[in-house]
């Protein structure tokens, strides 16, 4: 079958859409072998990024997906993971997977982000739609690039900030959105602040609570106002370096920024080398004008909220209560709870958007407002201010520094 016919089988234009389901959700099992499976094309890139956090392996937990092919230009790479995934065939090039294959979804894994713009357009360009490693792309023009080659056929792609598919984030929402903890005052998040902190841990931990951030406040930021040091010092074109994973051009062990959003809330991010915590700070924290709520990054991680509108356990002499998927102080009824669970909830959710036409849990265009907030930082410490967004300036910035 031609992507063609696929394609409008994958949108639900067709009568073979109401096969698009997962076993569970099937109301005659006995027609199970009649149903269209859901063609994978997992792209791997040992040595460079690798398979992500297990990203193919999650496609083979998936009900009616079936495990096509499989392409690494490292041949001992691409063998082990055959292994796991157990594809039909393998390829060395996944440009000729893509030509070869008449494939539905494509799995991008690699963590780093050099590789994804081209892999995306490759992909788009075959009629896939796709699931794919964090982060989206290392410049915002890089990321409309892949999101215009997208849009051109209709196709949809989710990102694996697993966060924002947690049932968690779900409850925490609610409980801002009815008014637990009073009106939204601030956001605040850090990352891990390791041996990474600064502007690495930016780019790849910052990412998902940047994520968790637009969630919480309601939607993209309106404007940032930044200051990035090295050594103490504020950094200068001197100080750019190549960063890892891909990243590109990179400075900075101490990163503090400042978010306006729509609503009146002023968001908060700082990541500051060699400075971590145990357990770690890698969290956001809602402050609100009745009580504070705290997510950690992570599918159903859990959530805590203080109801104490003087922020202080010391002088209110409250305490944190828990928040699960099944609410606030009840224990955790779901076992899927890992990185893998996240994986499944998100490949899942994007399986019912092609279905159904409708835009995942983490979109494309969520992914570049994530790498927007991330490259506001550099902008504004470039230009010594605040800095509207949607941003004016779409290269990195860290290579217009003087």
């Amino acid at each position: 079958m031609k992507f063609q016919s696929r394609r409008t089988f994958l949108q639900g234009g067709s009568a073979a859409a109401a096969s698009f389901v997962l076993a569970s959700q099937w109301s005659r099992p006995a027609r199970a072998a009649e149903e269209k499976r859901i063609r994978v094309g997992i792209i791997g890139a040992t040595g460079k990024g690798d398979y992500g956090h297990g990203v193919d392996v999650a496609f083979t937990k998936i009900p009616n997906v079936e495990i096509i092919a499989l392409a690494d230009e490292h041949d001992i790479g691409r063998e082990a993971a055959s292994k796991r995934s157990n594809p039909q065939r393998t390829y060395s090039d996944y440009r000729e997977m893509l030509a070869k294959e008449q494939l539905d979804v494509v799995a991008i894994c690699p963590r780093w982000i050099d590789q994804h713009r081209d892999m995306i357009l490759a992909a788009a360009q075959a009629g896939c739609h796709i699931y794919m490693e964090k982060p989206f792309c290392p410049t915002l023009t890089e990321c409309e690039a892949a999101i215009k080659a997208l849009q051109a056929k209709n196709l949809k792609l989710a990102i694996a900030h697993i966060s924002q598919y947690s049932p968690v984030l779900g409850v925490v929402q609610s409980l801002i959105k009815k008014g637990e903890i009073g009106d939204v005052l601030e956001l605040r998040a850090r990352g891990k602040e390791d041996q990474r902190g600064g502007g690495e841990d930016l780019w790849v931990l910052g990412s998902h609570v940047f994520g968790l951030m637009r969630s919480l406040a309601g939607g993209s930021p309106t404007s940032c106002s930044s200051l990035v040091t090295y050594q103490g010092h504020k950094i200068t074109k001197a100080d750019v370096v190549m960063g890892a994973e891909g990243i590109g051009p990179l400075a900075g062990d101490n990163i503090q920024a400042t978010y306006t959003f729509p609503g009146g809330a002023f968001g908060h991010f700082a990541s500051r080398r060699g400075m971590a915590g145990n357990p770690s700070r890698f969290a956001i924290q809602v402050f609100g004008s009745k009580g504070i709520i705290e997510m950690e990054s992570g599918y159903l991680a859990k959530g805590y909220i203080l109801h104490d509108s003087s922020w202080s356990l010391g002088r209110s002499g409250k305490s944190w209560e828990p928040i699960t998927s099944a609410g606030v102080g009840k224990p955790e009824t779901r076992a899927d709870g890992s990185y893998e669970g996240g994986h499944i909830a998100a490949i899942t959710d994007l399986l019912e958007c092609i279905k159904q036409d409708r835009i995942p849990k983490c979109s494309a265009e969520d992914s570049r407002a994530i790498v927007e907030m991330i490259v506001a930082i550099f902008e504004s410490h470039r230009v010594g201010g605040p800095v509207e967004l949607p941003l004016k300036t779409r290269v990195n910035p860290l290579t217009l520094l003087q």
